[in-house]
């Protein structure tokens, strides 16, 4: 298990997220950055804890994400 952390108000709208973990990334149509999934919010940063095979692919989002703001943290 781990943990994704999305600090979305500094989403670019680059849609890497989405394309390399489509299960848990989405855009947004109404303002164009990137949705995590079934996360919760506090004060814009989003949280959700994923399994231990989604890691590997979200690990490779929060690589691939240019502003830097995804990261994926061992539970």
């Amino acid at each position: 298990m781990a943990q994704i952390i999305h600090s979305r108000a500094k989403c670019i709208g680059c849609n890497a997220c989405v394309e390399i973990a489509f299960d848990n990334w989405r855009m947004s149509k109404k303002d164009g950055k990137a949705n995590l999934l079934k996360a919760n919010s506090k004060k814009g940063i989003y949280t959700i804890t994923i399994a231990e095979d989604e890691v590997a692919v979200n690990k490779l989002a929060a690589k691939n994400c240019p502003p830097n703001i995804i990261k994926v943290i061992p539970d």
